[in-house]
């Protein structure tokens, strides 16, 4: 009987080889839970307020003429 091949046992994975599944899987939990907690959706745009413009006031009584006072008037 002859000897073909002698069997060996193999060399054990490293620690990365044997681990690595392990840390992309919390790595990967980890970053889904930061952006589904960090990430919200765009706030809805608040329609745009009036902005007071310069205007004379109103009359108090209906028929009051308005009265506009210049710098001749101060003179």
């Amino acid at each position: 009987m002859a000897v073909i091949g002698v069997l060996t046992e193999p060399t054990p994975p490293t620690w990365w080889g044997a681990n690595r599944h392990k840390v992309y899987g919390t790595g990967g939990l980890l970053i889904g839970y930061l952006i589904g907690t960090h990430l919200q959706g765009v706030p809805d745009p608040q329609p745009q307020q009036p902005r007071p413009s310069h205007t004379t006031p109103a009359p108090t009584t209906p028929g009051t003429p308005r009265t506009y006072m210049t710098l001749n008037h101060l003179a």
